[in-house]
């Protein structure tokens, strides 16, 4: 197990204790301290506001957050594989793969009550420490209403309309419209993201798997670059209480938004904040982000910490776990015989073929050009790190392992429908489709899951928001000509003699990338990160992805759970206060 500081530990440790934290906050004094009394010990703080984390170990499931957001988008797809219809689960995976979901869909539950659970915990956190005089309270405050607000951007980012709320209390309300809750988050992050620490090389692992400044203004230009997307204009938005901030610190330059253009340039700013902090920098090594010992990574800008041995924990709604798994729900049965592996993978989620096109052959993060005797990628005998497993399985002996079906044990990127069947994501065998490798596999059977942190935000993100949020009209100084953006195009390709020629030969002159280069760009650098949906809606390709049948332009939000509105409160006349989104 990796050495994981006790604040990020405590969550998991503190639970069992203090379930809803309800004994904690208790302020009946049976001749113990309070929790004011406990809470005038700042290492006492840190361990209550580290509770607020837990739920985040949901967001990486395929039966949540990181399920739907990667499954909609061009970079991903779970066929059903043959024989034996693996993958089937009623059409389920296949509703996802196409846009044809409805409001009954597990992972739209998952989602829903995660996030929720989430963010009501930071609420309830917040209401007892604001009762707490102490100079260091505030910053606590701070970090918790920035991890309430990644809460709410996930659930916000799916649904639209959500039950958005800062005190711990029941609101008997309507769901709040999306420019509203777009309005209410900026509001939050700006005034927040000033009470957080600025990472440094002294505070860095002190604060490794928590909120921080520099993630504050990344979520934050994340909100200004995809405003448009969300359904916000400089008419619907209201931002008066940011402004009145903003006025008040001086320091916060905050541009008012009276054109579309002004979202840019907050976003613009809000990168630059990052970015002229110092405090992260570009890895030399693409794959060191993804390393089964990723700690050290100084682009990752926050993580959730794993451990690949610790209890496995699940929901039994959709089975979601709090372990990553990523490497097992697409990996080929075989490679478990091949490097050891402690679990068999599930030979699942695969990349959709028109994706895997993106890459040039000596791109790191695609398939690669090494090939074997066969003609076929060289697959485990490849002698490089590339981000897709393409290609042929060997055993530990050096032969042709053989799958469950007796045939060769190989991968290639195209989904061929089996016989009698038309449509590919009704049929396909084992070997078909590329599989994901940025994560690094454990091949000396350590690890039953990934011991790799997830990462849910890098710094290249930041580089690639700056750039766009310009070509889209926003002001600012260009960053390409930058020590840190050359040394993310370079590593690119790596293997290369010249890895800035060999860019440029491939995708073009960074200089001059129209907005569909940037996409392009962004989907190559950033698939399975949780990024890629909502940069297809932002693109306004959402609906062009291959194999999507249901292109409604209601399909950028996910239906409200229906659960959901079963169990709303309501009204004297019965009615519910939460109705379903418009078009559902």
């Amino acid at each position: 197990m990796k050495k994981i500081i006790l604040y990020i530990l405590t969550p998991f440790l503190l639970l069992p204790m203090f379930t809803s934290c309800e004994s904690m906050l208790e302020e009946v004094n049976y001749g113990n301290p309070t929790v004011n009394d406990m809470l005038t010990n700042e290492s006492n703080t840190v361990l209550m506001v580290g509770q607020a984390y837990a739920d985040l170990k949901w967001v990486h499931d395929h039966w949540g957050y990181w399920g739907v957001a990667s499954l909609t988008a061009d970079e991903c797809v779970c066929p059903i594989r043959m024989p034996g219809e693996h993958w089937s689960d009623g059409g389920y995976w296949k509703s996802l793969n196409t846009h044809a979901w409805d409001k009954y869909a597990t992972a739209f539950r998952n989602i829903w009550d995660s996030t929720i659970a989430g963010a009501v915990l930071c609420n309830k956190l917040i209401d007892q420490l604001s009762t707490v005089d102490q100079p260091y309270i505030r910053q606590y405050i701070g970090e918790l209403e920035v991890l309430r607000s990644y809460y709410y951007y996930m659930l916000f980012d799916c649904f639209g309309r959500i039950p958005y709320v800062e005190t711990f209390e029941t609101k008997t309300e309507p769901l709040m419209e999306p420019e509203k809750v777009w309005s209410r988050l900026v509001t939050v992050l700006e005034r927040g993201a000033r009470n957080l620490p600025q990472v440094n090389d002294a505070n860095r692992a002190m604060n490794y798997g928590r909120v921080t400044q520099g993630f504050a203004y990344a979520l934050l230009a994340r909100l200004y670059l995809n405003a448009e997307s969300f359904g916000c204009t400089p008419d619907n938005i209201d931002l008066s209480e940011a402004y009145a901030q903003a006025a008040e610190a001086k320091y916060m330059d905050l541009k008012k938004i009276e054109s579309v253009e002004d979202f840019y340039t907050n976003a613009v700013r809000c990168c630059d904040e990052v970015i002229e902090s110092g405090a992260y920098s570009i890895e030399s090594d693409y794959f060191a982000n993804f390393a089964i010992q990723n700690e050290n990574s100084r682009e990752n800008i926050f993580v959730i910490v794993e451990d690949g041995n610790a209890d496995f924990d699940n929901r039994s709604n959709g089975m979601m776990s709090n372990k990553l798994r990523i490497n097992l729900l697409t990996h080929h049965y075989c490679l478990q015989t091949a490097y050891g592996m402690i679990e068999k993978p599930w030979s699942g989620f695969c990349a959709r073929p028109e994706f895997m096109a993106l890459y040039n052959e000596t791109d790191v993060r695609g398939a690669g050009n090494e090939y074997d005797e066969d003609g076929r990628h060289a697959g485990t005998k490849s002698e490089k790190r590339w981000g897709w497993f393409v290609g042929n399985i060997y055993g530990p002996d050096g032969k042709l392992l053989l799958d469950e079906n007796k045939d060769d044990a190989y991968i290639e990127v195209e989904l061929e429908p089996v016989e009698g069947i038309s449509d590919p994501l009704d049929g396909v065998m084992a070997h078909a489709g590329a599989r994901c490798q940025k994560y690094e596999l454990d091949k000396e059977g350590k690890f039953a899951f990934a011991e790799n942190d997830f990462v849910l935000m890098r710094y290249a993100d930041v580089l690639w928001m700056k750039e766009e949020a310009i070509v889209r009209g926003g002001q600012g100084a260009s960053g390409i000509g930058t020590a840190d953006f050359q040394k993310m195009l370079s590593r690119t390709f790596a293997y290369d003699e010249d890895p800035i020629a060999a860019f440029k030969a491939a995708y073009g002159d960074v200089s001059s990338f129209s907005l569909q280069d940037i996409c392009d760009e962004r989907g190559r650098e950033f698939y399975w990160e949780l990024i890629r949906r909502r940069d297809l809606i932002r693109f306004g390709q959402y609906d062009k992805v291959q194999y999507v049948t249901a292109t409604e332009a209601i399909r950028k939000w996910f239906p409200i759970p229906h659960i959901v509105i079963e169990k709303s409160l309501r009204d004297e006349n019965g009615n519910p206060y939460w109705t379903q989104t418009e078009g559902y």
